[in-house]
């Protein structure tokens, strides 16, 4: 039988690296590269020549219209197509943006193709794709759509406004600042998020935050 392929587009502005991704991509009997753009200008006018694709490959950092803003217009737009974000590093704040922006999700450029098709696969099914920042316990709760809720887990009003306040540009001792905390008091808040949340970083706070709608953006 064979294997229904998942449509996608890439939207990235060094062309090498597109081109060899689509290359890469085409060889894949999972995957079907419907188009590619260097840009999100170029992406909106070549979604008026092709059928939509399931999943777009978005980079982040682009010319004329940027990953953040072009994933908000497909969010606006033509909200079924799922966004995965493509990321040269693991840093909070630019996927951060993206999830914001609308983002299901993010891979590092340097991963391995069969890593990225199985993200492909996993936010063309569900939306979301999940990385090794996440754990196993949210990743259930996102399978199952199960909202973890604040009160089954016991957020405090502080533990929400930093919460929140994870989700901006701020540093660890910005938000201190703004909360009038010690930043020691900040580092106790960070590790008992968490634990409450069995994440490891600022970025699965902030995707656990987003998913539950424990915050409003």
């Amino acid at each position: 039988m064979e294997i229904e392929k998942i449509n996608i587009a890439i939207v990235d502005d060094h062309t090498l690296f597109r081109q060899g991704l689509v290359k890469l991509l085409s060889e894949s009997n999972e995957v079907n590269v419907l188009f590619d753009a260097d840009n999100g200008a170029d992406m909106i006018n070549k979604l008026c020549n092709h059928p939509l694709p399931e999943v777009i490959l978005m980079d982040i950092t682009m010319p004329v219209m940027d990953g953040y803003e072009s994933t908000k217009w497909l969010k606006d737009n033509h909200p079924d197509i799922n966004v995965l974000a493509l990321s040269m590093f693991e840093e909070d704040k630019p996927i951060i943006g993206m999830l914001k922006s609308g983002a299901g999700g993010y891979m590092l450029k340097q991963s391995k193709a069969g890593d990225l098709i199985s993200a492909i696969k996993g936010i063309a099914h569900q939306s979301f794709f999940i990385n090794e920042l996440v754990s196993g316990k949210l990743l259930r709760n996102i399978q199952n759509n199960q909202p973890v809720k604040s009160q089954s887990i016991g957020l405090s009003a502080n533990e929400l406004k930093f919460l929140e306040l994870c989700c901006s540009d701020y540093t660890y001792k910005q938000i201190a600042d703004m909360m009038n905390l010690s930043p020691h008091t900040i580092d106790n808040y960070r590790e008992a998020l968490f634990q409450k949340f069995d994440v490891k970083s600022r970025t699965g706070l902030v995707i656990s935050a987003l998913k539950n709608e424990l915050i409003k953006l």
